[in-house]
């Protein structure tokens, strides 16, 4: 998959492009369920890209298999004017829109998955950025819920959202790293099938990233997070799960230069592995009877993904 990573790499390392320019890249492949939307914030404007790759028998013409969502998230994929390229905040999208256009490369050879995949991220190559420890992090025109709000969908029966996670001291693996299902309130136990695909897809034992309970609470409760990946799991009943885009060391996610193409590549494969497992029932995010019996005995943990007691 590295000529479709490369090939959006290009798109998106260019302090013009916008949702426009997206939508008409992927149409010039022949993959046509694709739109955008500008939305204003605070701080700026983004484009939210949405693309849809239809299944045999997704629920897009009326079937009944699941449809998995994958979100690329981040801040910005451009710092400008205070940093010139692209920035490693932007590795999410690169990788959810490469996964996005080789499968709809598939679709249009005839490969086509069973159930349907919702793949959602914004571009904006000029957001801001704000101090966060140990590295600064990019920040975005809009706020979270405007983020969940055009990236998360009722229709996705799953969700793995994708996120550079490099600006910390508590991963220290290059590469790609899972994070356990969350649902929600709950961080479950971390999937076998989707740690087995992990095992397939990289050649190596897997990387599963530990999480906090402030991780899956919303942005703007003044607690600490360590970074957004998690986000879209205040926003649905569906179980989500982190692919993380890691490195070694603390990297800042407004830093330039800093941006692995094969590691990229990596999360952009793993998701399609996901994508083909999850829609064909092959591939379970949680044990659900296990779930029925833990929100029996402990009850709901939905009050986690509001912002609690002011």
């Amino acid at each position: 998959m590295l000529k479709q990573v490369i090939d959006i790499y290009e798109l998106l390392d260019d302090p013009g492009v916008n949702g426009l320019n997206v939508v008409n890249f992927f149409k010039s492949y022949n993959i046509h369920d694709v739109e955008t939307q500008t939305i204003e914030g605070d701080k700026g404007t983004t484009d939210f890209i949405r693309v849809l790759i239809p299944g045999m028998n997704g629920k897009c013409k009326g079937g009944n298999a699941p449809t998995l969502g994958i979100v690329g998230r981040l801040g910005g994929i451009g710092a400008r004017p205070e940093r010139i390229g692209f920035v490693s905040d932007g590795d999410g999208c690169a990788a959810a829109l490469a996964a996005a256009l080789k499968l709809g490369l598939m679709s249009g050879r005839g490969e086509n998955l069973l159930g349907d995949v919702v793949i959602t991220t914004h571009v904006c190559p000029n957001a801001p950025t704000q101090p966060h420890f140990p590295v600064a992090f990019m920040d975005s025109p809009v706020d979270m819920d405007t983020m969940n709000k055009y990236e998360v969908e009722a229709a996705m029966d799953a969700i793995i959202s994708i996120d550079t996670t490099k600006g910390n001291k508590i991963i220290n693996h290059k590469g790609i790293s899972i994070s356990p299902t969350v649902k929600e309130g709950y961080i479950l136990k971390v999937s076998d099938e989707l740690l087995t695909l992990v095992e397939t897809v990289t050649g190596e034992p897997a990387h599963i990233f530990p999480l906090s309970m402030q991780d899956i609470t919303p942005y703007g409760n003044d607690l600490y997070h360590l970074n957004s990946i998690l986000q879209p799991a205040v926003a649905t009943k569906a179980p989500v799960v982190g692919v993380a885009i890691t490195t070694k060391v603390p990297v800042p996610g407004c830093a330039t230069g800093a941006s692995h193409l094969n590691d990229i590549e990596l999360a952009a494969r793993y998701s399609i592995e996901v994508a083909k497992a999850y829609t064909s029932n092959a591939c379970l995010f949680y044990d659900k009877k296990e779930f029925t019996v833990i929100k029996k005995l402990y009850g709901s943990m939905e009050h986690l993904q509001t912002l609690g007691n002011k």
